[in-house]
């Protein structure tokens, strides 16, 4: 009994705590236990939601300056293959030239007065091309032809350059161009000191041969200076943190050294501490130097072997971001405190509104729905919840009453479609009759006709799916043509030109047949050719990513300004479009609205996106074109073919 005693002595205070701890909660009112679990719940989520957002804008101003950064360099490479198509096209005028090519394919000495007529004429139409690109620094011609005699600035003995490091890399490319990046002076040592650059230069270098296409000849150089050939780098105007850098193929590092972005480390060690890689695309790479932020971001340009990188300091930046975090942090945790006070002060008055929800949902629970919500005003959520709820109240009883009546119309829609599919079946059999007697009279005409009139029908009426094998939607096209030439007494000649890999490419059922439509229907009737035929073409190829379809006549064609019209109508709002049909109509061509081929756009845009649909191309009183652009995809699913 003692022990007893002594054991509910020592638990006595513990059960006497907890019992407080409970009296203490129950005695709070639901409003401080709101605030507190305000300040409990809210607290957290708020924290963790504060460091996202830190850690968010920091990513979205890295990001940010990442695409800025990243469009500079998009220009700059613009620029490059602007220059590289410019010397590219500048090297093709001066190996066209069949006086220059005459004078570096002679066999004989020439005496003066050729040689001065080369000169006069040939060498300064060469300078014109030089004068008249004012970013081509150099068009010069070497030749290993002894018979040629040397006219500077253009036309130069081989034996200058062969000593050149980058001369075996020419000769082994067969005639094809070699880029590189080389001192004004590694290309020709000892020329006139007028014509000496003093700064690195962009080199194009071809070997061209005689006629024969096999024996060297000489070796053709056009060249740039890289303030010239890339603008953007070596621009005297810049933002302070970035700097474009070129890199060539033999690793030598050339920029506008005079960048802030070098203060510290200079292009070399940069360039040394990022991977360059052979992507074509832009790679972005984030890495330190001595405690210092940098964001390359490179992209390879395989035409001139050379890369092309934009180094960011990232100093300004980090800097900035770390100023955002400090002012975000104090405006969070003033934040933190108003909502606080004002949750105080507002909970009364909701609670008050709680209630009388609260009662209404009880009889709502016990199957009453007819019950009516006392007035609560206000607009904020409260009063907001009310309004929903009494919308609810609404939207359940007619629910209620929809569903009994939805029953019955079910029932009505599984008898109606059971006496669709009666009424096709037995039309499919009807036309198979016909097909037998027919073929039992000896009507073979009739009996194809009724071939191909039943796969159409079959095929547009037992509509599965939306998208189909190529090959079925030509099949169908084809039993469509057939039934037309009986009313064109067989004028109509349908040619097929479809690569087998395009046969099962991915397609929309009836997408098609209105092109088929409208040749027939509007190259019919106004057919221009000798024997009153019309030669509809389909063809389909793959190009790259793509299948294209294209289905051509040979009829009418459609004028120009019309064709342009027909063309924009495809993509218009439906508002425009009704006007354009109403213009159309004014001017008596309501016939050709090309509502069927519009339907066909929007369902290609609707299925692959605003890249792919259809184009129209005609020239009157020759031909109409569409051309129909779908990804490529090969279909697996079942055929929907019907013979």
């Amino acid at each position: 009994m003692k022990q007893q005693e002594v054991k509910q002595e020592m638990g006595f205070p513990a059960i006497r705590r907890s019992s407080g701890k409970r009296t203490f909660t129950i005695k709070l009112s639901l409003q401080v236990k709101l605030i507190l679990s305000f300040v409990i719940v809210i607290f957290i989520p708020v924290i963790l939601f504060s460091w996202y957002t830190l850690n968010q804008e920091s990513a979205n101003s890295i990001k940010e300056l990442t695409v800025n950064n990243g469009k500079v360099l998009a220009v700059e490479r613009t620029n490059v293959e602007n220059n590289v198509e410019l010397m590219k096209w500048t090297a093709q005028l001066a190996l066209s030239s069949r006086e220059m090519n005459s004078y570096l394919q002679v066999q004989q000495r020439q005496n003066a007065v050729d040689v001065l007529h080369i000169k006069n004429d040939v060498v300064n139409s060469f300078q014109y091309f030089l004068f008249n690109n004012p970013r081509i620094a150099n068009v010069r011609l070497f030749t290993d032809n002894p018979y040629v005699n040397e006219i500077w600035p253009v036309i130069l003995r081989e034996s200058r350059i062969e000593d050149k490091p980058w001369h075996d890399e020419v000769m082994k490319q067969n005639g094809l161009p070699w880029w590189d990046i080389l001192k004004d002076d590694d290309v020709l040592a000892d020329s006139p000191s007028e014509l000496s650059l003093n700064e690195p230069i962009m080199t194009y270098l071809q070997e061209f041969k005689y006629p024969d296409y096999t024996t060297h000849n000489g070796i053709l150089e056009i060249s740039m200076t890289l303030s010239n050939f890339f603008t953007r780098t070596f621009s005297s105007v810049q933002d302070k943190d970035s700097q474009l850098i070129v890199v060539s193929r033999s690793g030598q590092v050339f920029s506008l050294r005079s960048s802030s972005v070098f203060k510290q480390q200079c292009a070399e060690e940069l360039i040394n501490r990022l991977k360059l890689t052979s992507n074509t695309d832009q790679e972005t790479v984030q890495f330190k130097v001595n405690g210092q932020s940098y964001l390359a971001i490179q992209s390879y340009i395989p035409s001139i072997g050379a890369h092309l990188v934009n180094m960011v300091s990232l100093a300004s930046t980090m800097e900035g971001i770390h100023d955002s975090r400090v002012r975000y942090i104090a405006l969070v945790l003033l934040l933190l405190a108003f909502l606080v006070l004002l949750s105080y002060s507002m909970q009364a008055m909701i609670l008050r509104r709680l209630k009388a929800l609260r009662e209404s949902m009880e009889q709502v629970r016990s199957g009453n729905f007819d019950v009516e919500l006392p007035p609560i005003t206000g607009t904020d959520e409260v009063g907001e919840l009310s309004f929903h709820y009494h919308n609810l109240i609404l939207k359940i009883n007619e629910l209620i009453q929809e569903q009994a009546a939805r029953q019955a119309a079910g029932k009505e829609a599984e008898l109606r479609a059971l006496k669709n599919q009666i009424d096709s079946h037995f039309l499919y059999n009807t036309l198979e009759n016909v097909k037998m007697l027919a073929e039992i009279e000896g009507q073979y005409l009739i009996s194809d006709i009724m071939t191909s009139l039943g796969g159409m029908m079959r095929y547009s009426m037992e509509w599965k799916r939306d998208h189909v094998m190529l090959k079925d939607e030509i099949q169908q096209v084809l039993h469509y043509v057939s039934v037309m030439n009986i009313r064109y007494d067989g004028r109509l000649d349908l040619r097929l030109s479809v690569e087998p890999e395009c046969l099962k490419q991915e397609s929309l059922k009836m997408s098609l047949q209105p092109a088929l439509e409208n040749a027939i229907k509007h190259g019919m009737s106004r057919m221009h050719s000798s024997d009153g035929n019309l030669v509809i073409t389909i063809s389909a190829v793959r190009r790259v990513e793509d299948c294209i379809i294209e289905i051509s006549d040979n009829g009418c064609g459609i004028p120009e300004e019309k064709l342009g019209l027909l063309n924009r109508m495809l993509r218009m709002e439906e508002s425009a479009y009704q006007d354009a049909r109403q213009l159309l109509v004014h001017k008596k061509n309501h016939d050709s609205n090309g509502i069927g081929l519009r339907n066909v756009d929007q369902r290609l845009v609707m299925s692959y996106g605003k890249e792919y649909g259809i184009r129209i191309e005609s020239q009157e009183g020759s031909y109409t074109r569409i051309i129909m652009t779908l990804p490529y995809r090969s279909w697996e699913g079942e055929t929907d073919i019907y013979d």
